[in-house]
């Protein structure tokens, strides 16, 4: 906080420094292009009096300068008038508009034509009222056709006869009376000493009243808080800032007044300080924005809608931009700036914007697709094209995969809107479909001994989903007989997955073993010694067991009965007995499930 204090008091004096330069006329008001005619050119006043505007920043400038003599040609009075008491009078009505002027410099019209006003002619114009004490007077400026410069704006005769009344109602400021005269007789830019250091010395003031305030205006709800044994609500410490900037803001304007700066310097200084309040509301209104959209978000997740939430996002950051864009425009609707050209232009750019950004819309619109369809959220593993990664951000222009290499791959939101994604995190269960071969001197009692065996591990097998389960006999091979597994595993983690899998597999590697045959080797043997063959006892007693089976009427082909597999599913150890998992497994199976040995 006290960083953002320096940051702050600093940028105040900096722009408290600008105000001179704008009062020497760098901050000029925009004067309307003139477009070229046919008829011959037209006088051009030198002194920019052929506006209503111009005319009255050009009176104050020059009298800012103390240029008196120049400032006189800007009221209408005849030649010896302003002769013997122009100066005079110019001088006096400088004063008069520094302390008694009310009214807005920046709502007077800058078209040469002036504009049509209640009562008044459309030579005349109304630019402010004029008030010192029980003397009042409109400030009229009248359009008069000068022979050498044309037609001008000129500050009427009307008002320049009421200035010697309303000067004599002015008051000398009383501060003035206890400063050093080497404070109050110098000035700097057309303004005293004591003024500067008064308007310098109101900006630390005005931030250590609007810190004082901001602690007793929160004192209550952070003694509640305390109460609760809460902490502070998150939406306070969003908005502290910019409230702080708007409340210093407004109490150094609320200072300034009682110092009594002239005309010209206040109202440079108000334009300023216009800018500052509208740069303090738009980071007000951003704050609280962002508050409210994570507020919204956090609801949505919580109700399990995180698409919506990835919907939120985006519209959060699309009125971000308007805000930003809409604060621009005011500040330079603050400036002077003819706001009607500017949206008219701004129109017509956007247009101009639409076509050679087609592809930049085709994403933005391509993301609001992706996030209004829920395709793919925030977080899900999905596979696009021949990648795999995990969605990270769905953002204006493109989205953010993290692939497996652990790289970023960004896909524009226009190409990921038409292409074929499969989203990996939606799997409620994921499929186990492998091959393997047995060798050709496997007999077909073995052969039946490896499915039946095998085939009851996949129905006894707790991770294994019962009614898809398959294994079969599929196909002859030059070297070997074809076998193919297909399943569903019970779980969506591919870790998981993973293990499982590799837990069956050890198993019908095991039942190979135990049927006395082998897995195919995919390159062919050449025998130069006597093969020792199958190994005669295990091969003898699957033998039996097939044999049994068929004296039985029991062999299981093309399948278990279903009675059987009901009988048993579910009852294979899983984690093995040997596994560091099994005895949390053991515990929580239940005791009446009878268990199979492996």
């Amino acid at each position: 906080m006290q960083s953002l204090l320096r940051r702050i008091g600093t940028m105040a004096c900096v722009l408290v420094l600008c105000i001179p330069l704008a009062g020497q006329g760098i901050l000029t008001p925009l004067k309307p292009e003139t477009t070229p005619a046919a008829e011959p050119a037209q006088p051009v006043d030198p002194l920019g009096r052929t506006t209503p505007s111009g005319s009255i920043f050009g009176f104050l400038q020059a009298a800012q300068a103390r240029n008196f003599k120049t400032a006189a040609h800007y009221l209408q009075m005849s030649v010896l008038q302003r002769r013997s008491q122009g100066e005079d009078l110019a001088e006096q009505l400088k004063v008069v508009m520094d302390q008694g002027f009310i009214g807005n410099l920046q709502r007077i019209t800058t078209n040469p034509e002036g504009a049509p006003q209640a009562g008044l002619p459309l030579s005349q114009l109304k630019a402010g009222t004029l008030a010192i004490g029980d003397v009042e007077a409109d400030l009229l400026l009248t359009r008069v056709l000068d022979p050498s410069e044309g037609k001008i704006w000129l500050i009427s005769a009307e008002t320049v006869a009421k200035v010697p009344d309303l000067y004599a109602q002015v008051h000398v400021n009383e501060l003035e009376n206890h400063l050093p005269g080497v404070l109050t007789q110098r000035e700097f830019l057309g303004m005293p000493l004591w003024q500067w250091l008064a308007i310098l010395a109101a900006v630390p003031v005005s931030i250590g009243l609007a810190w004082l305030f901001l602690k007793v205006f929160v004192l209550p709800r952070r003694l509640w808080a305390h109460y609760r044994k809460q902490p502070v609500p998150a939406k306070w410490k969003a908005i502290s800032g910019p409230v702080w900037l708007i409340v210093a803001t407004l109490i150094h304007i609320a200072l300034t007044r009682f110092i009594g700066i002239p005309l010209l310097h206040r109202h440079y200084f108000l334009l300023i300080a216009r800018v500052i309040l509208i740069v303090a509301l738009t980071w007000l209104l951003l704050r609280w924005e962002s508050w409210l959209m994570q507020r919204l978000r956090d609801r949505h997740f919580n109700a399990g809608r995180p698409g919506a939430a990835s919907v939120i996002l985006l519209g959060e950051r699309i009125l971000k931009v308007i805000v930003v864009l809409v604060a621009g425009l005011a500040i330079m609707s603050s400036l002077g700036f003819d706001m009607t050209t500017a949206l008219a232009g701004l129109g017509i750019g956007g247009l101009a914007i639409a076509f050679a950004a087609q592809k930049t819309l085709e994403n933005v619109f391509g993301g609001v697709s992706v996030l209004g369809d829920e395709a793919i959220r925030v977080g899900d593993s999905c596979q696009f094209g021949d990648r795999v990664g995990l969605v990270e951000d769905i953002g204006l222009r493109s989205t953010r995969i993290r692939t497996v290499e652990r790289t970023e791959l960004f896909i524009p939101n226009g190409s990921l809107s038409t292409m074929n994604v499969e989203n990996l995190s939606r799997r409620d269960k994921i499929l186990f479909n492998t091959k393997f071969c047995l060798r050709t001197e496997t007999s077909t009692d073995q052969l039946r001994f490896v499915l039946a065996e095998a085939r009851r591990v996949l129905y006894e097998h707790p991770k294994i989903e019962t009614e898809s389960a398959r294994i079969r006999f599929v196909e002859f091979q030059d070297s070997a007989l074809g076998l193919e597994i297909f399943s569903y595993i019970l779980t969506r983690d591919p870790a998981e997955f993973n293990a499982i899998r590799e837990d069956v597999l050890f198993r019908i590697m095991r039942i190979i073993e135990q049927a006395g045959t082998s897995l195919a080797s995919p390159r062919r043997t050449v025998y130069f010694t006597r093969d020792s063959g199958l190994e005669k006892q295990k091969t003898e007693a699957a033998l039996q067991q097939v044999e049994r089976w068929r004296e039985e009427k029991q062999l299981p082909f093309p399948d278990f009965p279903s009675a059987e597999i009901a009988e048993f599913q579910g009852t294979l150890p899983y984690p093995e007995p040997d596994s560091a998992l099994a005895r949390r497994t053991t515990r929580d199976r239940p005791s009446s499930v009878p268990r199979r040995s492996a």
